[in-house]
């Protein structure tokens, strides 16, 4: 799998600088339907802008396999009498891992503005509580980089309440193979699937069951697959593995979730890549994630009649500055391409 390491690397880095919070994929969506043809598969989409891509089995049983592209971000809740604004996030994380982050905000005629997350009491020299002030959502704004004093002169830019402010995601791959950005969750499992339809594509591999891979748009918000095709009966979601406290993985292995919040995964599937990640050699680990949702686990949720598993790479820092290694990346591909035969 050693080859597939710049592709994963030069993908990853695409598709970590496309702008994509939830409810705001079209433009990540064109670009994964693309790559998915140029390596000579069909991408359908769904109602709500997922997609799916099938790739033809011995067997009729499906296996699907789940990323998402969508991402942590925030809109436009008002625009304040000072020319700043007040944002609403989208997806969960700490007010504090994004202050000072830049931004882009997308106007709903095609225009994009840069500024700056910033709390509401920004300077030291400013303000003598400036520390203590809490980093809560009210106490937010976004700093625009145009010439605006007022509410009118925002306006007057296009920028409207509902508009999506995407974070920067500050990419940067080290020589000693770390990958640091935000979004890793889930752009590396994105970059890890398409790795392996890459591997089946170039190897001419016919896997033992149809696989339908599902690219989930709404992930960070709860309900990315709570629909899925209703001929796959068991679902591995390819999806970040936490780090910290006393979790086992680290950013060189692949994660093996044996329970997020949504209660247990499938006894049997946990069991079988535990087995092969034994006897490939694999490094992995095996965790439990009381705080974690995945799209596996929002399928359950929605009634779906399928067995779940959940694994990926380990990430340090989630919902936050993350970092992950290609080796984990390397290993949950391994333990993939494995499982599919």
């Amino acid at each position: 799998m050693e080859k597939y390491k710049d592709y994963i690397l030069d993908f990853l880095k695409k598709i970590l600088e496309t702008e994509s919070p939830s409810g705001f994929c079209q433009n990540i969506m064109k670009l994964i339907k693309e790559e998915a043809n140029d390596m000579g598969y069909d991408m359908e989409f769904t109602n709500k802008g997922c997609g799916v891509i099938k790739i033809e089995g011995k067997n009729k049983e499906v296996l699907g396999l789940s990323a998402h592209v969508d991402t942590l971000g925030a809109m436009v809740r008002s625009i304040k009498s000072n020319g700043t604004i007040r944002f609403t996030s989208i997806g969960g994380y700490l007010m504090n891992s994004i202050e000072g982050e830049y931004c882009k905000i997308f106007t709903r005629d095609g225009k994009e503005y840069d500024g700056t997350i910033l709390t509401t009491k920004p300077s030291v020299h400013v303000f003598s509580d400036a520390s203590e002030h809490k980093r809560i959502e009210e106490n937010m704004e976004v700093r625009i980089d145009e010439s605006v004093l007022s509410k009118e002169d925002v306006e007057e830019l296009g920028i409207e309440v509902g508009n999506f402010i995407a974070f920067d995601p500050r990419v940067q791959i080290t020589k000693s193979g770390y990958i640091k950005s935000r979004h890793l969750d889930d752009k590396a499992g994105i970059a890890t699937i398409f790795a392996l339809m890459k591997y089946i594509k170039d190897n001419n591999i016919i896997p033992d069951n149809t696989i339908k891979i599902f690219i989930s748009t709404y992930e960070e918000v709860g309900h990315g697959s709570s629909y899925i095709p209703q001929d796959i009966t068991e679902m591995i979601a390819i999806d970040m593995g936490a780090m910290g406290d006393d979790l086992c993985c680290t950013e060189h292995d692949v994660s093996i979730c044996v329970k997020d919040s949504s209660g247990p995964y499938d006894y049997n599937m946990v069991n079988e890549l535990v087995r092969i990640a034994k006897d490939k050699e694999i490094g992995y680990a095996l965790d439990v994630y009381p705080n974690y949702g995945s799209d596996a686990s929002a399928a359950l949720r929605a009634g779906n009649n399928i067995r779940g598993a959940l694994i990926g790479p380990g990430v340090h820092a989630s919902h936050g500055m993350e970092r992950t290694h290609i080796e984990g990346i390397l290993n949950t591909l391994k333990l993939l391409s494995e499982y599919v035969k």
